[in-house]
């Protein structure tokens, strides 16, 4: 079921960047970013009461706070990033060097997380970081 998931995610992705790129003519970046993050803010907090799981609020522990404000950070941060460019550059090459996050991601999983990596998984890196220089080149 995670793969469905992950497909989905990538097609909302993929839109996301289309349309962003087409609603951001003549806004300011920044505001536009604020604009998607409150319609973003909107649906999770719809998710959370149309699954009725705004009960566990009180059970999240500090460190899980604590990441979760981080991760949170880092997501507002990539985001006002992304529109920046998005807005400056071609969309193509933007969304090509915004997905080398998935050898940043790889490198820092196995970093910190300790997650396994195999040759298959290095060779699959490696083709992913050629394949974004080949596009932005």
């Amino acid at each position: 079921m995670w793969l469905v998931y992950a497909l989905l995610s990538a097609i909302f992705a993929a839109l996301t960047s289309i349309l962003a790129k087409i609603g951001i003519e003549g806004v300011n970046s920044n505001l536009a970013t604020a604009i998607r993050t409150l319609v973003v803010v909107a649906l999770a907090w719809v998710m959370v009461f149309i699954t009725q799981q705004g009960c566990g609020l009180a059970e999240i522990s500090k460190k899980s706070w604590l990441f979760l404000i981080l991760s949170g950070l880092a997501t507002g941060l990539s985001w006002l990033c992304y529109y920046k460019a998005l807005q400056m550059g071609v969309t193509s090459k933007v969304v090509a060097v915004d997905k080398i996050s998935i050898v940043l991601t790889f490198i820092l999983a196995v970093c910190f997380l300790h997650e396994a990596f195999t040759l298959k998984s290095l060779i699959g890196i490696a083709l992913i970081a050629i394949g974004t220089l080949v596009m932005v080149i």
